[in-house]
């Protein structure tokens, strides 16, 4: 039997290849950024709308979102600054190149599973955060956010306990940031805050080479 085509068939991929340079995917001389996990994509959105200044891109697993907020931001006049690509990060990351030439990782509300067996699942591991320390130019950031405490104190032991990076919150040497300070905003961080729940965030620096 065969099966009824849907518009999420054909979602937005990387470019063909063992390496992928980012000025291959979004061209130009702009800041590059990239977000794990975008979902719906409202921060992708909101970032464009407050930053003129950056391309941005985002890997999402999810054929459908990666297919909808790619539309989205074409349809709001950035698709030449902004694209998704339905792509596993632990997958994509050791793909890209060059070394250094991120400006920015965010990582908003990650890792939903709770059963041990599922750890195996987990976005953010050793594995990935030595792509992204890699990826990262010297002096470029790390944000993380989410609404589980046990979660934040499980990113917090990991990256600190990375050589590549420092604390770049608040407080002088500590992550933990009080507020977001990118301008931008996901479904789910409005969501907490329009209901008044705890987020927990961390901001990180990529020490010098």
């Amino acid at each position: 039997m065969t099966m009824r085509s849907t518009t999420y068939d054909s979602p937005p991929r990387l470019p063909d290849g063992d390496t992928v340079r980012l000025s291959d995917i979004l061209p130009g001389d702009l800041p590059f950024e990239l977000e794990i996990g975008p979902g719906r994509g409202l921060f992708m959105v909101e970032r464009c709308h407050s930053a003129a200044e950056i391309r941005i891109m985002g890997f999402e697993i999810k054929r459908k979102w990666s297919c909808l907020v790619d539309q989205r931001l074409s349809r709001e006049g950035f698709g030449d600054r902004a694209r998704v690509f339905c792509e596993d990060a632990r997958l994509a990351l050791p793909r890209l190149r060059p070394d250094g030439g991120l400006h920015r990782v965010f990582i908003h509300f990650p890792d939903p599973w709770w059963k041990k067996r599922h750890q195996k699942r987990l976005v953010l591991g050793e594995d990935v955060l030595d792509e992204i320390a890699r990826l990262l130019c010297d002096g470029g950031q790390l944000f993380i956010q989410t609404d589980v405490m046990e979660r934040a104190e499980q990113y917090r032991s990991l990256v600190d306990a990375h050589a590549r990076f420092e604390g770049a919150g608040d407080e002088k040497d500590s992550a933990v940031i009080a507020e977001n300070p990118f301008g931008a905003r996901g479904n789910r961080e409005h969501r907490a805050d329009d209901d008044g729940l705890p987020v927990y965030r961390l901001l990180y620096r990529r020490r010098n080479r």
